[in-house]
């Protein structure tokens, strides 16, 4: 850890719950940011777009620009214009993201021909008439892609429930496997990366999900930090399919374990 030159950052459940600052998240991010590191916050988050992230965040005293985010629908639209280029998408997300679409055709559920079922975020809008044209359109021979297979995050009411479960039903139902683009896409991460030139080696990848965050970003070569906040579950832990690198009990601690690991 003493080469470490930049830090990626999931928000929800690591800097946020519910958008409000955890414990000691705002001075963390500071004490990274000033001891020269870069950063770059990384989220499946398909509810705002990357600049209303960033306002939010530094509303809240977060050190943050857009530029400092990459969400998995901006991963989303990069993907879809190199694989899909000019396809006929259709859209089920809860939230407005059209602004980082941007270069997508994107057009309604009920529309005949459609090339790519594009799935964001779950909430009110994933009942049975938007899922069932879905399906529809996935039988019909269109691609399926998912900008994650999170199955549920955590808010202030507590555990909600995710697109993940809903993407299960559909590749089992349609017999077909989505193309993911945010966490845990390899994908995802070599972006994160590129943008702040360094390699996966140098860099450090904080999460509360231990399988799409943490050791997904150890199988693309960086170093995973497991918090124990947000969604994180001691059974989830203890059933992983791997180890993380390391623990600890939320971001706050962050700059002690960089600074132990410097020293050492």
């Amino acid at each position: 850890m003493a080469s470490v030159r930049a830090v990626l950052i999931d928000i929800d459940g690591v800097l946020t719950v519910s958008w409000e600052p955890l414990p000691g998240a705002v001075a963390a991010l500071r004490q990274v940011r000033e001891a020269g590191l870069g950063v770059a916050l990384v989220t499946n988050t398909t509810s705002r777009t990357r600049a209303s992230i960033a306002s939010v965040l530094a509303g809240a005293g977060f050190p943050v620009q857009a530029q400092d985010i990459l969400t998995a629908p901006a991963a989303t639209a990069s993907y879809l214009a190199e694989h899909c280029p000019g396809a006929r998408c259709t859209l089920l997300n809860s939230g407005d993201i059209a602004e980082d679409l941007t270069d997508v055709t994107l057009v309604g559920g009920e529309a005949e021909e459609v090339d790519v079922v594009v799935l964001g975020g779950a909430g009110p809008e994933f009942g049975y008439p938007a899922l069932n044209q879905a399906f529809g359109h996935l039988q019909r021979g269109a691609r399926l892609v998912a900008m994650h297979r999170n199955l549920y995050w955590r808010t202030a009411d507590g555990l909600q429930l995710d697109a993940g479960a809903f993407l299960a039903g559909l590749e089992q139902a349609a017999r077909t496997e989505a193309e993911v683009t945010g966490k845990p896409s390899p994908a995802f991460f070599e972006a994160a990366l590129a943008r702040l030139g360094v390699g996966a080696d140098q860099a450090l990848m904080v999460g509360d999900d231990i399988e799409s965050d943490v050791l997904a970003a150890q199988r693309a070569g960086l170093t995973g930090v497991l918090v124990r906040t947000g969604k994180y579950l001691p059974e989830t832990h203890r059933s992983a399919s791997g180890r993380p690198d390391h623990v600890i009990d939320s971001i706050a601690d962050l700059p002690t374990l960089l600074g132990a690991s410097a020293q050492q």
